[in-house]
């Protein structure tokens, strides 16, 4: 064992060994008791729900871990229960799905929990070396997941596209690094920090800030890093679509949170100016495109384009309540986006795709309580009260007019408007349209559970959003030393 590396650390990366350990579990299961779906989507759920308990038992821990590579507090238990919830819906929306397109759920399950336990890691690291194994850890599982259909012409360029893609960002990214690694000499975020405040400012950070931040933009789909998304939402299978887009944004958020305010804090009036930019041309560009898809899932892809601009105004805002206000959004958006492609792979049956705004028709006709919930769900994503989508976009618009940037949020609210058009056109087609496509919907009992979280959070955090905005406040300030850094001139 390596000096300085001791049980306590390993006590600290508790719920990522048991990660780790369930997803081992589900290959010995999957060889033992084959073609045992339900045992296996049992056996991962039972990982998840354990490795949330254990990370709770670190509430108001504040240490760091692994010889100084991994930081155990609030922020890390932020966005550790935000995954491991973004994975037990999905797990529950898949047993249904995969079984419609006659696919076995084993890999599946596996690959689940490693994208998984990737994330949990990227919002620990607080070294450039955990950050980037954390990222590829999610990203290869990703590549896998997304082209999981292996007779879907759709699902394998979807993924040969994404592959491709991510490799190029990736190596922009590890550029932006290793200049940042070579003008500081370190890799830990901390003292990067440090290094770069007391040394004469060169040309080679702010390149190395630009390129970590295109490699970034790529991994949250910031326009014009989002040429992927609208192909690979689309042909992806529909559960993995659901998670890339709340679990892979919700991790890099939390990653290019963790190296601006606690590695380039000095660098703040910098990178508040190109994520600015960043912010306007994503929601803009992303609503503007959702408006013209007849498609759903390219529509909720576009959607989700739109949603990191409204998330990016919370770190332009570079304050603690503008980090509060990112981490209150990410949470909120988790259940509305997530209860929105549960209904979307409802859609999907055998004798039809069910990914077209026409197979939505009539579905109040069809399964009453299904059309509510989508309601709810797109009444909350297009920011209208009393939803949890409307008050993550009053923290987030209030968050950038606190700190100055007044046309930032107005600007938000204009795109928040042009983005009811194409979500009450869903709802038009739900409750107005009475021609129906396809077979009768039945809701299987896991994929109740499902859309019964993702209603509950929905409007549970739309009337009462206080515990929510209390645990994401407390998760910002574990950033304080770094966000107040980042806002002195």
């Amino acid at each position: 064992m390596p000096a300085g590396f001791t049980a306590a650390d390993f006590y600290y990366i508790l719920p990522e060994l048991i990660l780790a350990g369930g997803a081992l579990l589900v290959l010995v299961v999957d060889v033992l008791a084959p073609r045992r779906d339900n045992l296996l989507y049992a056996v991962s759920l039972l990982t998840v729900i354990v490795s949330g308990g254990v990370a709770l038992s670190f509430a108001g821990v504040d240490t760091l871990a692994a010889r100084g590579l991994l930081a155990i507090d609030g922020f890390a238990l932020f966005f550790k229960l935000l995954f491991l919830t973004s994975a037990a819906i999905t797990l529950l929306m898949s047993s249904s799905y995969l079984r419609v397109e006659g696919t076995h759920g084993g890999e599946y399950c596996f690959l689940i929990l490693c994208a998984t336990l990737g994330m949990m890691f990227m919002a620990s690291g607080v070294d450039l070396i955990t950050l980037f194994i954390g990222l590829e850890t999610m990203a290869v599982s990703f590549y896998v997941l997304v082209g999981f259909l292996k007779p879907s012409r759709r699902s394998n360029e979807a993924a040969v596209k994404y592959f491709l893609l991510g490799a190029f960002s990736l190596g922009i990214l590890l550029y932006g690094m290793s200049l940042l690694y070579g003008v500081t000499g370190t890799t830990n975020l901390q003292e990067i920090a440090i290094a770069i405040a007391e040394q004469e400012r060169t040309l080679l950070l702010p390149l190395g800030l630009i390129l970590v931040a295109a490699g970034m933009g790529f991994k949250i789909a910031a326009v014009p890093f989002h040429m992927w998304a609208p192909d690979v939402y689309e042909g992806a299978p529909t559960p993995v679509t659901a998670f890339l887009s709340v679990g892979s944004k919700a991790a890099s958020f939390a990653m290019l949170l963790r190296i601006l305010v606690e590695g380039l804090p000095s660098l703040a009036p910098d990178w508040q100016i190109l994520f600015y930019a960043l912010a306007v041309v994503t929601m803009t560009v992303g609503n503007l495109a959702a408006i013209t898809q007849t498609n759903l899932k390219r529509m909720l892809a576009y959607s989700s384009i739109a949603h990191a601009g409204y998330v990016l105004i919370g770190i332009v805002a570079a304050t603690e309540r503008g980090v509060t206000a990112a981490l209150v959004y990410l949470w909120v958006y988790l259940f509305m986006q997530l209860g929105a492609f549960a209904v979307v792979t409802l859609l999907r049956r055998r004798d039809i795709i069910g990914d077209e705004l026409k197979d939505i028709s009539g579905l109040y006709f069809r399964n009453p309580a299904v059309a509510v919930a989508m309601l709810a769900f797109m009444l909350s994503l297009g920011g209208i009260p009393p939803t949890a989508g409307f008050m993550g976009k009053v923290w987030v618009f209030g968050a950038a007019i606190q700190a100055g940037f007044v046309w930032l949020a107005v600007i938000g609210v204009v795109n928040s408007a042009i983005s009811l058009f194409y979500y009450i056109r869903v709802i038009v087609f739900m409750w107005i349209k009475e021609e129906t496509v396809g077979s009768a919907i039945r809701v299987n009992p896991a994929m109740a559970v499902a859309l019964t979280v993702a209603f509950i959070g929905t409007v549970l955090f739309g009337i009462y959003p206080q515990l929510l905005f209390e645990q994401a406040q407390v998760a910002a300030e574990t950033l304080g030393a770094g966000v107040s850094a980042a806002v002195l001139p």
